[in-house]
């Protein structure tokens, strides 16, 4: 029988040290904890499926709270199914004591740790698209206030048709062009196709096309 350890974080900016703490207490090897810094929304993560290939039947593997497994209502309830039931794994879930399959392994304590997952999981679940739904409320308020998002766009020199001129005529090279514009070569081919259009738009409207 092998000990192992999970750890998720949502994103390579956050730090995993205080599960890895928490990990390390239970003197788990090194080589048996498995770090994944990937959103939770789904199991497609490199780690966890290497994890998934190492699990025995008779192994157990720890977690620190239920949403660090995942935040999919559904695939947690189904990937919990699979580790227990299939490959026939302990989970103990180290912030929730119901959440220890190691205990009485009878019909009653097996109902009672199911229900638990299932109400902490559509919880997770719950809060995930709570949260995404004020991320979106708050951006079309921004908007209406007259917040933009993204880049700035760069402003573009007020001689800069004639920087390009110079440019076509051999006058400036295109490292020099770039530098007294102040933006990079492909912002630069943008502005010069978005001229362009404008242009031919500009004597579509007067009739010259």
């Amino acid at each position: 029988m092998k000990t192992y350890g999970y750890i998720r974080v949502s994103s390579t900016d956050q730090n995993e040290s205080r599960q890895l703490v928490a990990m390390n207490e239970l003197n788990i090897p090194q080589n048996q904890i498995f770090i994944d810094k990937q959103s939770g929304k789904d199991f497609e993560r490199t780690n966890y499926k290497k994890l998934m290939k190492k699990l025995k039947e008779g192994d157990l593997l720890y977690i620190t709270s239920i949403d660090r497994l995942g935040r999919n209502y559904d695939e947690i309830l189904n990937q919990w199914r699979i580790i227990t039931k299939e490959k026939r794994v302990d989970v103990v879930v180290r912030d929730m004591p119901l959440l220890d399959t190691r205990q009485d392994k009878n019909l009653m304590n097996r109902f009672i740790a199911d229900l638990v997952l299932q109400i902490l999981s559509f919880f997770a679940h719950n809060e995930r698209e709570n949260i995404r739904k004020r991320q979106i409320e708050g951006i079309a308020a921004a908007k209406t206030r007259g917040v933009r998002f993204g880049r700035p766009k760069i402003k573009v020199p007020d001689n800069f048709d004639e920087l390009v001129s110079e440019w076509k005529e051999g006058i400036l090279t295109l490292p020099e062009l770039l530098e007294k514009c102040g933006m990079s070569q492909k912002t630069l081919y943008r502005r010069l196709q978005e001229n362009q259009i404008t242009g031919e738009i500009k004597k579509l409207s007067k009739g010259v096309l």
